[in-house]
């Protein structure tokens, strides 16, 4: 059965990194805490790849974009 991690649960491994990263970094970190078969869900979607996942955060505002790559804030990840 796969695995489906919640787009909190990424955010929250990036926070414990407290650094920014680039998108293939993070990319390679959900692959090594998560694994390869692990499909992602917010909770607006459902069945997302890594790549999707990604997308989605950013375009939902839940980065923070430098020049140094991406991070988050604590303040960007919803309570529900």
């Amino acid at each position: 059965m796969t695995q489906s991690i919640h787009g909190h649960q990424v955010m929250e491994l990036m926070l414990a990194l407290n650094k920014a990263i680039s998108k293939e970094e993070l990319k390679l970190l959900m692959l090594r805490q998560f694994g390869a078969s692990a499909k992602y869900h917010t909770c607006s979607a459902c069945e997302m790849s890594a790549d999707e996942l990604i997308i989605l955060l950013e375009r939902k505002g839940k980065f923070i974009i430098s020049e140094r790559g991406v991070e988050t804030a604590r303040e960007k990840i919803c309570n529900h």
